[in-house]
């Protein structure tokens, strides 16, 4: 777009009052911004109160849009909008799409398939390890990771992404001028520059609580379908999930223990109807994909006698040393060694996990 056309997106899109429904009805009714623009305060009456009405008027505010125009000269940022042939298919499927989208990273990306990877942000080892391992076979089979940037699972997610061949794209609730969480930022680095961040929310807008929720509709609407890996029943994941399923599109689960409460949410989607899913391949068959390399498992066998009978639940000590038949000091070292490899970690009242 032109410089006269971004300065008019933009000066709607910041005109205070002016929400998203509304916005759209103004461009189905007169075609464009530059066209709201130029249209008389009668014509807009019907779709807005007359405080909006006046600040249309007036023109769009150039102090107001300065920012985001700053943001914009850099390299790799982007503004994307209703108009443009490359805005993401699917979110036009969506009932409320946001009229602009800034973008950092790869643009391209948004035309990719994609597919949802959301959990809780005190996520398990576990947990985390099955985030990463998922992604990284998904992404690998030609499917795009869309999360949100959240610590825990969102942020194991990104990283499987941005291992495999499509990549990773963060959807945040903030400007993209910001970072949150800022324990994120190195990981916020590598989306912009191997994958992409997009934003509805103006250039400096900070971490504001109700803004998570609501680019939830964006994570879920630009996918194919949502895995869920670890939620508590309380959890955020689950909006995202009931609006992937109010969407038309695919829920996936992984189940876990009966005893962890970030297993609850994912067994409540199971008994909802989401897909139980022990294996990426099990996500490929249910969408029908077709991946031109097959995905590489994401759980699988193992040759250490300790980690297969440690399995994927927490254990104790005590029962573990009655399963391996090892005396507790023996097992302890053996352990302590697998710890120190990254494939056991210890857990609050002696218990341990393994990871891989």
């Amino acid at each position: 777009m032109n410089q006269s056309e971004r300065r008019a997106w933009l000066g709607l899109a910041l005109t205070r009052g002016l929400g998203g429904q509304s916005y759209r009805a103004l461009l189905a009714a007169f075609g464009g911004p530059e066209q709201i623009y130029a249209a008389p305060g009668s014509a807009l009456k019907p779709y807005l109160s007359q405080p909006v009405v006046q600040r249309i008027a007036a023109g769009v505010d150039d102090a107001a849009i300065a920012p985001a125009l700053r943001w914009l000269d850099a390299p790799g940022n982007h503004l994307l909008t209703l108009a443009d042939s490359d805005y993401p298919p699917r979110l036009l499927e969506i009932p409320d799409p946001p009229p602009l989208l800034y973008l950092k990273g790869r643009r391209e990306l948004l035309g990719a398939p994609m597919l949802a990877i959301v959990g809780s942000r005190n996520a398990t080892p576990q947990g985390a390890t099955n985030a990463e391992a998922f992604a990284g076979a998904l992404s690998q089979a030609g499917l795009t990771i869309v999360s949100g940037l959240a610590l825990g699972i969102d942020a194991a997610a990104h990283r499987g992404g941005l291992v495999g061949a499509a990549s990773s794209l963060a959807v945040v609730g903030t400007g993209l001028d910001i970072v949150y969480p800022a324990r994120n930022r190195a990981l916020a680095h590598r989306l912009a520059e191997d994958g992409a961040l997009i934003s509805e929310f103006p250039i400096g807008t900070p971490s504001i609580a109700a803004n998570f929720p609501c680019r939830n509709r964006i994570i879920s609407g630009m996918a194919l379908g949502c895995l869920v890996v670890e939620a508590a029943l309380q959890s955020g994941s689950l909006i995202t999930a009931r609006l992937a399923a109010e969407q038309g599109r695919e829920v996936f689960a992984i189940p876990g223990s009966i005893h962890s409460p970030l297993a609850r949410g994912c067994h409540m989607l199971i008994k909802q109807g989401a897909k139980l899913v022990e294996s990426a391949q099990d996500v490929l068959d249910e969408l029908r994909w077709q991946a031109a390399v097959p995905a590489a498992a994401a759980t699988g066998t193992c040759d250490d006698p300790l980690l297969a009978a440690l399995g994927f639940e927490p254990v104790s000590m005590d029962v573990l040393a009655e399963r391996c038949g090892l005396t507790p000091d023996r097992l302890s070292a053996m352990l302590l060694e697998r710890e120190l490899q990254g494939s056991v970690a210890t857990l609050p009242g002696g218990f341990y996990q393994r990871i891989v």
